[in-house]
């Protein structure tokens, strides 16, 4: 990896003071006489590997515990984080594991939006992204996981789910 500057640094290390590991351009922003300052220092974090970005406002701070500059998160608030807690929900077979319906640990998370799709990696885990209605959304439930929400498919709907794999 890639040596810090002092600005970089002082970002890192205040952003770990706080344990925000996920954080936005307005957490940082009091660091920067200017907006392009902000945005090159963020080109630069993410160059080197030590920030992932999330979405478009939103970002991954990689722990400077990490030598290698690999780390890990929970998948499932990984996916609440990506899309902002609100229009998604966790499903298929992650969503059968959580609710204790198969004991098959699955190797991709499907998270079903109104937005997006497609396959991303992040974090070691990938994530397969399926676009559904509105109104499905209705059949998603909220839950925690070290303290932090995440959507998931309710319990009912995940066994129709299973019932109609077969």
């Amino acid at each position: 990896m890639k040596g810090l500057s002092e600005k970089e640094t002082k970002v890192i290390a205040e952003l770990e003071f706080d344990e925000k590991q996920y954080f936005t351009r307005e957490d940082i922003r009091h660091h920067f006489e200017n907006e392009a300052a902000l945005r090159n220092t963020i080109h630069r974090l993410l160059a080197k590997k030590r920030i992932i970005s999330l979405n478009r406002s939103k970002y991954y701070l990689i722990s400077i515990k990490a030598k290698t500059g690999k780390w890990a998160d929970d998948p499932f608030i990984l996916a609440d984080e990506i899309f902002n807690g609100k229009d998604y929900y966790i499903g298929g077979w992650s969503a059968a594991n959580y609710w204790r319906l198969t004991d098959q640990v699955p190797m991709k998370i499907e998270v079903y939006s109104t937005k997006r799709q497609g396959t991303r990696k992040l974090l070691n885990t990938t994530f397969i992204f399926r676009r559904i209605r509105p109104k499905r959304l209705g059949y998603a439930m909220t839950q925690q996981r070290n303290g932090h929400g995440f959507r998931i498919l309710n319990k009912e709907e995940t066994t129709k789910w299973m019932k109609s794999r077969n």
